[in-house]
């Protein structure tokens, strides 16, 4: 989405499904991994609404549209593409919407050679280091230059730098109003998408041609003026290693038909944990600071501030402020230490030179090339694809530091489990930190919307348990002491590092004595500082427009400028004083806080007509008021507020002022959303079919079968099955329960959600059950070139055998929440999932691989003693697990 819309997160909020004429769920099971929003889809059904559920599996979404269409799992790109080809092949785009809003009419250079001409390969692709050349001219404007640089290229769930070729010298793009020339986007997408025609679906997905063509009715005849239609995904999506080309496939579908901006319409991508969006905000990931900004990287000339800010700076649009957000970012860590005379100690932030994304890091563990790991809120032990691999690599640490509520798979792993393991021939120090939950400490959460919450603590943590907030901050400032007196310039970072979150008042207890959590840092004090502040009086900034980049503002993460725009005013813990629902389509702006700037439909310029005018009355929601000189309606409009609708950029403009009155998607440097993304995609300005790594055949459209720039973990415990092996004839795809979370390292230690899913069980369809003589209720084996589990056989009708290219194909669906810890068991998915991952966010692809199923139970290992401590400790300390001496040579 980052690449087609300017941003990477869900573009409009769950409550708004309910003003959809028709929602679209696929990749997701929305009614049992996300209840709660969904009763937003049944509202809109309830009006009418067409609600479809594409999916490999037969759920209680399913169960409860007005469509279900089976597919085979890892073919989304066909159908959807289907869809863009009828839109295409019809004429039944939303054509003005299309010209003024896209880059339809723009003209791609004639060096651009597509995957139709070259068997799946697009121009600029270097097979000897399996990448794409992006930064040459081969996928760029006509009548542009190169870039400097593509910036930062992280897909899905994050920002790509939306720099439109050469605008950096001041050349602009040739465009065709007409749509005639050949080379203009439109045309290239209708010639791109030709041959997904409804057999071509049909023949790779295994649906009929009439299942297929009733959903893409169904998508255009709910799209235009009056009506929206909404696309609803998760991680069946994102789990591929074509899953941001499948998710930006939905975004140029929703582009075309005129979806974006407005109410009822958008891409809702729903996150799998309470605060994954704000994981990756303030992100958890290696190659990113806080707010989407690219970390400084040793191989791309980032040597100086100037340097970074130079090649990583898009001179039009929005992100033309960037140097203000990282100045403002280095001051909020480095205080009165970051000057310009240092380049407000840019040096001091570390530099990437490789490759450290989970996976990668996890099979150089597995060669001894990693000395310890952090796990916090984390079990690759049994949560991450080709668990065993994970558990290999953790065997090979010096140390391992567990910060969880129990003792999980990650920190049992040394004893006990499927690889049935010596604990006198493991050397990894293991600590294990109780955790406190999220009841027990405050803070906020940032949901699927983008919207931060602020929960209050209710209770304190029992026994040991701390925070995480308390175990950072308590450990920064251990390390800051120790290395106080260090002359070693690379020290310079960490001792300059503003650490001053701790409480203004220390709690005491009735007696008077201090509280055990006495050193618990201040949530508050971190939110302040993440919203930002002026230097010289310290007043917190209303929004990130205040960012500057002279030294005198700080801001921890600028996308979050406003959640506490004045002293007293936490707008993440504000809450209406009634629970009246405000009358469709108005979202309920004084319900917590949203980013950007409380908006709570992204680009919704787009919601107005190009003269600034509703598109209709019923789907009114931003509009020019032309009285007042002013955006207004809804919602915070997503577009300078004052800039009308007649607004042209002046030649060699920059910043926003080189953005057009009717150019919505103001983080891409021309103001338009992208059809064809120039930059910003590793694997290819258009999304194209490539079958998974392991799947039953050959690509139906290409001799390029798989996803050239996907990764494949080289391992000798990471095998990969080839195409259409005989060993291996069976599809497998994973999915979640309501009633377990994750790998289970929650809820299987919870004896409610136990009783209502106590066993492991893996779904498979009354055909294949019948060719391996597996009745409902028997033991089977699920096995992979990698690993092998047990189950217990659930038989239904909800997984179809499909015909795939001429030859019966079966799929099987598998629970991912089981493992060998907790009070109840149970065979893994993740020993059966491969290590291969996507080349532009670095996922896995845990969503389609190949395995056989037979009847029967797994060799029983030999009997040896396991622990089985369910209980979250309370007032001893974690010396060890009672009553249970530690292995000579171990800790706890």
């Amino acid at each position: 989405m980052s690449a087609t819309f300017g941003r990477g997160a869900a573009t409009s909020y769950q409550e708004d499904l309910q003003n959809s004429d028709c929602v679209l769920i696929m990749g997701s099971n929305m009614a049992e991994a996300h209840p709660v929003g969904f009763r937003f889809v049944m509202k809109a059904r309830e009006k009418g609404a067409r609600v479809i559920h594409v999916d490999p599996h037969f759920s209680r979404t399913s169960a409860s549209a007005t469509d279900y269409v089976p597919i085979r799992t890892g073919t989304d790109i066909v159908f959807l593409g289907g869809i863009i080809h009828q839109i295409l092949e019809q004429e039944r785009c939303f054509k003005e919407y299309v010209l003024h809003y896209t880059n339809a009419a723009t003209i791609i250079n004639d060096k651009y050679v597509d995957a139709e001409n070259a068997d799946g390969i697009f121009s600029g692709f270097d097979p000897e280091t399996g990448e794409y050349e992006i930064d040459k001219a081969n996928w760029q404007y006509e009548g542009t230059q190169p870039p400097l640089s593509t910036g930062a290229t992280p897909g899905e769930t994050t920002q790509a730098w939306s720099k439109t070729s050469g605008e950096q010298k001041g050349s602009k793009a040739e465009v065709d109003l007409t749509l005639q020339h050949p080379n203009c986007v439109l045309n290239v997408l209708k010639r791109h998408y030709a041959r997904y025609t409804p057999s071509m679906v049909a023949a790779t997905c295994g649906c009929s041609e009439e299942q297929f063509m009733a959903v893409a009715e169904a998508m255009m005849a709910n799209s235009g003026r009056e009506r929206t239609g909404a696309i609803v995904y998760a991680l069946g999506w994102t789990q591929h290693t074509t899953g941001v080309q499948i998710i930006r496939t939905a975004a140029m579908m929703q582009l075309l038909l005129g979806n974006m901006g407005r109410p009822g319409g958008g891409v809702m991508a729903m996150r799998g944990h309470a605060s994954i969006q704000g994981s990756t905000d303030i992100p958890t990931l290696y190659n990113l600071l806080p707010g989407y900004i690219p970390q400084p990287d040793s191989r791309s000339k980032h040597n100086t501030l100037s340097d970074f800010v130079q090649k990583e700076t898009t001179p039009t649009g929005y992100w033309a402020n960037m140097p203000s957000f990282v100045v403002s970012l280095l001051k909020a860590w480095y205080g009165g230490a970051a000057t310009p005379e240092n380049d407000y100690g840019f040096e001091w932030v570390p530099r990437i030179d490789d490759d450290y994304s989970q996976l990668t890091t996890f099979a150089n563990m597995a060669k001894g090339e990693v000395d310890g790991l952090f796990l916090m809120g984390q079990n690759p032990a049994a949560g991450a694809p080709n668990s065993r691999l994970n558990r290999e690599g953790m065997t090979h640490l010096k140390w391992l530091v567990v910060r969880d509520f129990f003792l999980l798979e990650s920190a049992e792993f040394w004893r006990e489990g499927p690889d049935n393991p010596n604990p006198a021939q493991i050397a990894t120090e293991i600590f294990f930190l109780p955790a406190a939950s999220g009841a027990e400490k405050s803070g906020t959460l940032t949901n699927t919307q983008r919207m931060l919450q602020w929960h209050e603590k209710a209770v304190d943590p029992p026994g040991d348990c701390r925070s995480d907030l308390w175990f950072m901050w308590n450990l920064g400032r251990r390390l800051k002491q120790m290395y106080a007196n260090s002359a070693n310039k690379r020290d310079l970072g960490l001792l300059n590092l503003t650490w001053d979150y701790g409480q203004d008042q220390v709690e005491t207890l009735p007696d008077g004595t201090r509280s055990k959590l006495a050193d618990e840092p201040d949530a508050g004090k971190v939110l302040r500082e993440i919203n930002g502040y002026s230097v010289a009086d310290k007043q917190q900034l209303a929004g990130f427009s205040d960012l500057k980049d002279d030294g005198s503002t700080a801001s921890g993460c600028w996308i979050y400028t406003g959640v506490w725009p004045e002293e007293g005013r936490n707008r993440s813990a504000e809450r209406p004083l009634s629970d009246e629902v405000a009358a469709n389509p108005a979202p309920r702006l004084d319900w917590a806080w949203a980013w950007p700037a409380n908006r709570r439909i992204m680009y919704n310029r787009a919601s107005a007509d190009p003269e600034g005018k509703p598109w209709s009355e019923r789907k009114r929601y931003v509009w020019w008021d032309e009285a007042q000189q002013k955006w207004t309606g809804y919602d915070v409009p997503d577009f300078p507020t004052d800039k009308p609708p007649s607004y042209r950029s002046p030649e060699k403009a920059a910043g926003m002022d080189a953005i057009d009155g009717d150019s919505p998607f103001i983080m891409h440097s021309d103001g338009k959303g992208w059809l064809f993304a120039p930059t910003g995609i590793k694997d290819g300005p258009l999304p194209t079919h490539y079958e998974p790594i392991e799947s039953p055949g050959d690509n139906p459209l290409y001799a390029q079968r798989a996803n050239p720039t996907a990764k494949v973990e080289e391992s000798p415990l990471n095998p990969i099955a080839p195409p259409a092996d005989p060993v291996y004839p069976v599809v497998a795809t994973t999915y979640r329960l309501t009633e377990h979370y994750l790998s289970g390292g929650m809820s299987r230690f919870d004896s409610w959600l136990n009783e209502l899913q106590p066993a492991m069980f893996v779904e498979l369809g009354t055909e294949l059950a019948q060719e391996r003589g597996i009745g409902h209720g028997d033991w089977i084996v699920v096995s992979t070139p990698r690993s092998e589990i047990e189950a217990r056989a659930m038989v239904t009708p909800r997984l179809h055998m499909l015909r795939i290219e001429g030859q019966d194909v079966h799929q099987i669906g598998v629970p991912i929440h089981f493992s060998f810890t907790g009070e109840v068991t149970g065979g893994q998915a993740n020993e059966l999932t491969p290590m291969v991952s996507e080349p532009n966010v670095n996922m896995h692809e845990g969503k389609s691989f190949m395995c056989d199923v037979r009847k029967g139970r797994l060799a029983q290992p030999s009997d040896k003693p396991t622990v089985k401590w369910a209980k979250r400790p309370q007032e001893e300390p974690m010396a060890g697990t009672p009553d249970q001496a530690q292995p000579e040579g171990r800790s706890a």
